[in-house]
């Protein structure tokens, strides 16, 4: 019986790690994969943009107008993707364009998200007349349609990248403050905060150090899903010009410039939007593995 016992203890699996147990459970979804995939090549092409790139995306070759695809009958092995009205590369202008747009979502989210952070924790924290007024503005703001109120802060701050990042980062506030308010609500009654205020904690340790880690997985998974929404954001405001100014390669701008060609030059128009798709579902997939990885209820 000892002989037994002994052998079975030493052939039990030895427990895994969180990030173990992330990885299997993030795995398991296929769609997640692919997704995280895409966003590392992507992510690689934007970094080494200027190696990648076959040509600047400015430059012009006026002996190479509207040319087709490479698969499309006149196509050119030289321009894999064709070029546009003025002889531009639009692989080139693609990936440019990818690059700005991944990397402004980037920053987007997280001025949003520190912000959002910060304000949530107050308001779940000290509660009372301070929630109130932090919640009643962040009703305010939520009662207006996203797109239409970043227009007006674009409109009001005068129409440029810069300040169409800025203008969609101040409007995607509200939901992190929800977010982290609810996540606070629900851990700051709970023992080991009661424990770290009994030992003297101040109160920044226990909004910063104690609480918000364990307001990660939620804050994370919005987080993704928020580069997801900035980038649609950002094309939107490119397309009605209010956004990036030609001739700056972002998808949206490239969308708004190739509108008079939807008949007689089709590629220009759907190879920016494939790209805009592919890039908001690769986002919107992997935010919903970490979903399933990072949420102990969606564990089986």
């Amino acid at each position: 019986m000892s002989l037994t016992t002994s052998s079975t203890t030493l052939s039990a699996p030895k427990p895994k790690t969180p990030l173990q147990e992330f990885w299997y459970y993030f795995c398991q979804n296929r769609g997640a994969l692919i997704g995280l995939a895409f966003i590392a090549v992507v992510f690689f092409a934007c970094v080494f943009a200027q190696w990648v790139a076959p040509f600047d995306p400015i430059e012009q070759n006026r002996n190479a107008l509207l040319l087709p695809p490479v698969w499309a009958e006149g196509g050119n092995s030289t321009h894999l993707l064709g070029t546009d009205d003025i002889g531009r590369d639009i692989l080139s202008r693609i990936i440019y364009g990818a690059r700005l747009s991944v990397f402004i979502g980037l920053i987007i989210v997280l001025l949003s998200c520190v912000f959002g952070v910060i304000l949530g924790l107050i308001a779940g924290y000290y509660g009372g007349l301070v929630d109130i007024v932090i919640m009643r503005f962040v009703d305010i703001m939520l009662a207006i349609p996203s797109l239409l109120l970043t227009i007006g802060v674009v409109t009001i701050l005068g129409p440029s990248l810069m300040n169409a990042a800025i203008a969609i980062a101040a409007v995607s506030i509200p939901s992190y403050v929800r977010l982290t308010r609810a996540s606070v609500l629900s851990e700051k009654n709970r023992d080991y905060v009661t424990a770290s205020r009994v030992a003297g904690a101040g109160v920044f340790r226990l909004m910063f150090v104690v609480i918000l880690p364990n307001c990660l997985a939620p804050l994370i998974v919005q987080m993704t899903m928020g580069i997801s929404n900035a980038i649609l954001e950002l094309a939107a405001l490119g397309f009605l010009g209010i956004g990036a100014q030609p001739p700056t390669p972002e998808l949206g701008t490239m969308l708004a410039e190739s509108r008079g060609f939807m008949q007689s030059a089709n590629w220009l128009v759907t190879i920016p939007g494939l790209a805009i798709l592919s890039l908001v579902l690769a986002f919107n997939l992997m935010g919903d593995g970490l979903r399933d990885a990072l949420d102990p209820k969606l564990k089986q």
